[in-house]
């Protein structure tokens, strides 16, 4: 490699510290708001790209698979340029290429528009977590790593939904692209005024370009299958299951690879020696499902069944993102002043998660955003307490060497459970729609007094509004079909509510054995060495 990344930051301009920590949290809000620029501004750029669903599909797919292969070769570019020129760069190309998106309807330019803000995204976010760390004492990362999440995490499942409603409904899609722009340039300005951790050359060590083809291969694959196999009902379809063979069959030869590399490949097997990134690594598959299953129930039930418009729905999660920021604010003067360890305020964080999703799987067809308010405020308290003190327990303990990379992997990690994640709720609320509406469907026949009496009083409702009695007795049988099917939907939702809730339960006594089997293999090792 070219260049090694040293702690110690210049101090010839000591006013900038805090520029530099603000460059990053904007930097990091230009990832928030284009990673999730699909989540309400979908179905509009489809029309205008005269879009089919699987063509519109590699939008959200390229930049997804760019963004993982981005933290995955985020540590080695890092290695090889100055951090601070990284992150500076990624910026700005995600600001043009932004901004090239808004100028544009032509469907193949989005779609390589996307995965260069892919790229982009998932190289600042590791470049800017790492140099966090890098410049400032370990003293002081509590409160600097909740400022980061605040952009990283807070922004996406809270702010950006709101923001990118509104210019839908205002405005129109390509103002969220625009509206990254300036961001991006702020950033950009205040980074390269910012003091930064100074670097130094080393020995130069060749890329591992075989180890990247088959990691871009794997994920590629494996973001494929994860949000579109519910719309091909998964292995029904010949495409999910050759791609999920090709996939694994990647992964494996990867894996082999990075072994047999001895320590020159992208992965540094040196993380694994750390019993608490271990752990982290694995919880941050579980905190991305809750994380990003939550953040597609809400809102999706919020348009689905409440018929929500894009600026209601993405106002609902905006309180809770107070909530989340004040949360992270407090578990970082819990474990700067007071000294707390971080593993103590996890199990709070869990339960408040486990609390908010029971709460919603109560929700109607009748709920409105005053009825979900108080679980959507407790799961904002509940991910500020999760997620700071995993981002402590998994990155405090690496070294500077292999920090970065570890970011990288713990990043990849929470995106990749969040795929699973949302792929599964989506698979399992498309099952339960179907099966309810059967099993209702079953109960409501015309022999029910009830339904009978439902039947005849639409149907003497319309007929009394001009329409004829046969147009009048059809038009209420579909009318009760709709309510059936509304119905179905409510109830496969608030399943999926209870299936968030539910992984925690089983989830924390996995990781509970988990954590206590780490433990025990360090004491372990540490005794035999």
């Amino acid at each position: 490699m070219t260049t090694a990344v040293a702690a110690t930051p210049r101090r010839d301009r000591p006013a900038t510290g805090p520029i530099l920590v603000v460059g990053i949290v904007l930097a990091t809000l230009t990832e928030a708001i284009a990673g999730t620029v699909l989540s309400l501004g979908r179905g509009y750029i489809s029309g205008d790209a005269h879009a089919t669903p699987d063509e519109s599909a590699w939008l959200d797919i390229g930049y997804t698979a760019l963004k993982l292969i981005g933290f995955i070769a985020a540590p080695w570019m890092m290695n090889r340029v100055n951090p601070r020129s990284l992150i500076v760069g990624s910026t700005l190309v995600m600001g043009m290429a932004c901004g090239t998106a808004a100028l544009t309807a032509r469907l193949d330019l989005l779609v390589v528009l996307r995965m260069i803000q892919g790229l982009c995204g998932g190289s600042l976010l590791v470049g800017g977590q790492a140099i966090i760390f890098l410049a400032y004492p370990r003293s002081r990362q509590p409160i600097l790593q909740a400022l980061f999440a605040m952009g990283s995490v807070v922004a996406p499942a809270t702010i950006a939904p709101a923001l990118q409603g509104w210019l839908v409904d205002s405005q129109s899609w390509a103002w969220i692209f625009f509206s990254i722009v300036p961001v991006a340039m702020g950033a950009a300005g205040l980074l390269l005024i910012a003091d930064g951790p100074r670097h130094v050359t080393t020995v130069r060590r060749p890329f591992d370009w075989t180890g990247l083809s088959l990691i871009s291969v794997t994920l590629f694959c494996f973001t494929y299958v994860f949000s579109q196999g519910s719309r091909w009902v998964w292995f029904e379809e010949p495409r999910i299951l050759w791609l999920t063979v090709i996939g694994a069959v990647t992964l494996l030869a990867f894996l082999g690879q990075q072994v047999m590399a001895k320590g020159r490949g992208l992965l540094d097997f040196t993380l694994f020696r750390s019993e608490d990134f271990c752990f982290a690594f694995i919880v941050s598959f579980v905190a991305g499902a809750a994380l990003f299953g939550s953040a597609f129930l809400i809102p999706s039930f919020a348009v689905s069944v409440l018929a929500f418009t894009p600026t209601d729905a993405g106002q609902l999660l905006l309180p809770s993102g107070a909530l989340f920021m004040g949360a992270l604010l407090i578990a970082a003067f819990l474990m700067q002043v007071r000294g707390v360890p971080p593993v103590a305020t996890v199990p709070f964080g869990i339960l408040m998660i486990m609390v908010a999703m029971w709460m919603l799987s109560g929700s109607t067809g009748e709920s409105g955003a005053d009825d979900m308010m108080a679980a959507i405020l407790l799961r904002g308290l509940g991910l500020g307490f999760l997620f700071l003190s995993i981002t402590l327990i998994a990155f405090s303990n690496l070294n500077n060497r292999n920090r970065a990379a570890g970011i990288g992997l713990f990043d990849a990690g929470r995106q990749l459970g969040g795929l699973i994640g949302v792929a599964g709720l989506q698979t399992l609320i498309d099952h339960n729609v179907v099966r309810n509406v059967a099993v209702l469907s079953a109960n409501v026949t015309a022999g029910v007094p009830a339904v009978t009496e439902q039947l005849t009083a639409t149907t003497a409702m319309l007929a009394a509004r001009g329409m004829d009695a046969v147009a009048a007795s059809r038009a209420a049988t579909s009318l009760l079909g709709r309510v059936v099917t509304g119905q179905s939907t409510v109830i496969a939702f608030d399943t999926a509510f209870n299936a968030v809730a539910l992984l925690f339960v089983f989830a924390a006594p996995v990781l509970v054995t988990i954590k206590i089997g780490l433990a025990r293999y360090a004491k372990m090792r540490d005794h035999i060495g």
